[in-house]
């Protein structure tokens, strides 16, 4: 448990020895009744990992441990992207998703305002939004 939560063999083992000092510390505290003692020594194992972790966080950190970003792709060329696939939707599909996206209302205002049914709003704006993420994951 100590490992999973510190990812540190090191620091690992010192949680696990904290964690049954204080668990022979506290042994009076344990209440059958509310869980097996496993349990109970693995709650104070997370705990005192966790703890462990949070005082570490301002350490200097091996470089090649952190992981690589990805590159990010121009915001603006997927702005564009973004407006060209809403303009080849219907425009059923579109307006709502205008009116729900840039303009704030509700599916409810949208229903109200186009004279259709809540449930049609919701679904035109639910598969309006699949469309375009499924175009936006499929092409680059």
């Amino acid at each position: 448990m100590a490992l999973s939560v510190v990812a540190d063999p090191c620091l690992a083992e010192e949680v696990a020895q904290d964690a049954f000092v204080r668990a022979w510390r506290h042994a009076a505290a344990y209440d059958p009744g509310r869980g097996r003692v496993a349990t109970w020594l693995l709650t104070i194992t997370r705990n005192l990992a966790v703890d462990a972790v949070r005082l570490r966080r301002d350490l200097p950190v091996d470089p090649w441990r952190l992981p690589i970003p990805a590159p990010r792709p121009d915001p603006g060329a997927r702005v564009e992207r973004i407006q060209e696939e809403l303009l080849a939707l219907p425009a059923t599909q579109s307006r709502p998703l205008v009116l729900s996206i840039l303009y704030g209302l509700t599916a409810q205002e949208i229903a109200d305002r186009e004279g259709i049914p809540l449930g049609t709003a919701k679904t035109r704006i639910r598969r309006g939004l699949a469309r375009i993420r499924t175009a936006l994951t499929t092409t680059p």
